[in-house]
């Protein structure tokens, strides 16, 4: 038996992190305490946990200190208060409940402690990491966190030392800004006046890539950190070679043309999954885009129904929405790009676009935050930011 548990309270730099794994002594993890306590490291000695001196918490318990003592001031705060919330808070455990009386001689505990070497106050670092071990243990105890838990906050999250959420396309419709103005110092003006919105899609437009370089991705993120960045490449040769190019300045997706060989779309879908990133294929110029889906190894993450600028007389190809749509259901993101209005907005939707694509209509506004809002509004979702109606974060 194993259980694993984990918990972070506090502020910095008394702020207290704890990691732990409960077990049976004759298991992995007694196995693991005992050798733990027999072979000591530079900076890392391991400790047991005591309520007082000779006064040891049961199940026992050991203490891995995280950071690296490097003098008796960092020694102390570990054999003084951490020591002593890590086993007050195991004997409360034991006292309320948490861990069942019939398995402290039966069971070990491994802890893990993070203590900061700029923490000071003795008091808050007894406080916080009793807390944090209390909730670890019980965290442990009912195998926290639930499948459903991680499924509902991995796109809510935001890890504090990271700064900022990385976005997943988990909850169409989007809006896809296409910023294709060659011009990047315009073209930062207007990211800086888009509304912010878990809802908006940034694209890197080929005229802007091809200006610029690829490199253009990383300016970007300069002013949106956590906005989802397409590249739109529109491969035609060396799909893997390409991927990998915008995937080193941290797109999240990628765009080949459904132009392009069958062998190099198999190569450009194969390297985003296996970078962990979207691939998209544009069918701007393709007749039959489902006959370029059904030649495919795998299927990529989206497709785009396009009708280009120089083809602004041409009807934009709605049935193709929907025929796709029929064809793989909900097995990949279908955008819309082309003559994409507010007016018109509800219409993509209706027959199924997940995404819709829209470029000067927004980048050319003298309004551009007016502009994105007469999108929005058009999209019938109750919740077009994931956070809007949480009351607490941990």
């Amino acid at each position: 038996m194993m259980l694993i548990g984990e918990a972070l309270v506090g502020k910095e730099p008394e702020i207290a992190h704890i990691d732990l794994v409960i077990g049976s002594k004759d298991g992995p993890v007694g196995q693991a305490f005992a050798a733990g306590l027999a072979h000591c490291s530079a900076g890392h000695t391991p400790l047991l946990a005591v309520i007082r001196p000779n006064l040891p918490c049961k199940p026992f318990t050991l203490i891995i200190p995280k950071v690296t003592v490097r003098n008796m001031r960092d020694a102390e705060k570990i054999f003084g208060p951490a020591q002593a919330a890590v086993a007050k808070a195991i004997a409360d455990a034991v006292e309320e409940g948490i861990i069942p009386r019939d398995k402290v001689d039966d069971w070990v505990i491994i802890c893990s402690v993070f203590i900061h070497p700029q923490a000071k106050d003795y008091r808050r670092i007894y406080h916080y990491n009793y807390s944090a071990t209390k909730l670890a243990l019980k965290r442990a105890m009912q195998a926290y966190p639930s499948l459903e838990k991680i499924m509902y906050d991995k796109d809510r999250a935001i890890h504090p030392v990271l700064g900022y959420r990385v976005p997943r396309l988990w909850n169409p419709p989007y809006l896809q800004i296409a910023l294709d103005i060659p011009s990047l110092s315009r073209i930062i003006e207007v990211v800086k006046q888009i509304p912010k919105s878990d809802t908006i899609i940034l694209e890197a437009g080929t005229p802007l890539i091809k200006r610029y370089g690829a490199s253009v991705i990383r300016q970007l993120r300069e002013v949106a950190p956590d906005v989802f960045i397409v590249a739109d490449l529109k491969t035609l040769d060396v799909g893997k070679v390409e991927v990998d190019i915008a995937f080193e300045e941290t797109a999240d997706g990628v765009v080949a043309s459904g132009l392009a060989p069958v062998e190099t779309l198999n190569k450009f879908v194969y390297e985003a999954d296996r970078l962990g990133i979207y691939s998209f294929i544009d069918m701007l110029g393709v007749s039959d885009p489902l006959s370029v889906l059904e030649k495919l190894e795998k299927l990529p993450s989206g497709v785009i129904v396009h009708r280009g600028v120089d083809e602004a007389g041409r009807d934009i190809r709605w049935h193709l929405v929907k025929k796709i749509r029929e064809a793989y259901g909900r097995k990949l993101l279908i955008a819309v790009a082309g003559g994409i209005v507010p007016e018109n907005v509800r219409e993509a939707l209706r027959l199924g676009a997940d995404i819709v694509i829209v470029g000067r209509y927004i980048t050319q506004s003298r309004d551009v935050e007016r502009a994105v809002r007469e999108f929005l509004m058009e999209f019938e979702k109750r919740e077009l930011d994931i956070d809007l109606f949480r009351e607490h974060v941990e």
